[in-house]
């Protein structure tokens, strides 16, 4: 990663260190068309169109009352959309181990993503809970990647400046370049439907970034110490 060894790593959420449960979204989708009023289809534009931003920057129910779901009826949407996000908030194979590991050897660990509320309110319990020194939900802050304002917030939840930090994602909502925008290193993780233009490092598991950014230490070492760094749980 060059000659100044990182201080932190930050990671993107849905389809990097959690798989997003897009069938189970899928079977959910038609019964929350048909509590506002729309079909499938009108519902679908809505959603990953102009509600997109709406609902990743705020509370779901702001987005759906723009389609005229009454606070009752956004109550069981969002009771819904939580039980498909539950299932998703677990860490894909190596991420808990990976995190582990750079943990132990010294390194902050960071979290920037572009989610809806039902992730913040579900986070305590899930396995993430604990994993992190600094968490940026975008619904929480009202900003959304690649804003670079999303990414200094993480970093000063951190202690460390962007030259010191690597962000590791699927590569979604332009994060790898808006992540570089800001003076971060930015890491591919590169799947089998990966469809994102990237000159930049790339790994196929996430256990790849121990040798890329922490290679191992001498006993009694670690990139904190070495750091003079200090931090607290």
């Amino acid at each position: 990663m060059g000659a100044a060894a990182p201080r932190a790593v930050v990671f993107d959420l849905w389809n990097t260190i959690a798989e997003w449960p897009a069938e189970a979204w899928a079977e959910v989708r038609p019964s929350v068309a048909e509590r506002v009023g729309l079909t499938l289809e009108e519902f679908d534009a809505r959603w990953y169109g102009d509600l997109a931003h709406v609902r990743e920057m705020g509370p779901l129910a702001d987005a759906l009352a723009v389609i005229g779901a009454s606070p009752e009826t956004s109550a069981e949407i969002l009771e819904l959309r939580r039980d498909v996000t539950l299932q998703g908030l677990e860490p894909v194979p190596g991420a808990g181990e990976t995190i582990a590991a750079l943990r132990e050897r010294g390194l902050k660990i960071g979290l920037i993503t572009v989610c809806s509320e039902d992730v913040p309110l579900l986070w305590q319990e899930t396995a993430f809970h604990g994993l992190f020194d600094a968490e940026v939900f975008s619904c929480s802050v009202g900003l959304r990647k690649p804003d670079p304002r999303i990414y200094h917030l993480a970093l000063e939840q951190l202690g460390v400046e962007p030259g010191e930090a690597v962000f590791v994602g699927d590569g979604a909502n332009d994060e790898l370049a808006g992540a570089e925008r800001v003076g971060m290193k930015a890491i591919l993780l590169e799947r089998d439907d990966t469809d994102v233009e990237w000159a930049g490092r790339r790994i196929r598991a996430l256990p790849e970034l121990l040798n890329v950014v922490a290679p191992a230490m001498p006993q009694g070492q670690s990139l904190g110490h070495r750091q003079n760094d200090t931090r607290s749980g």
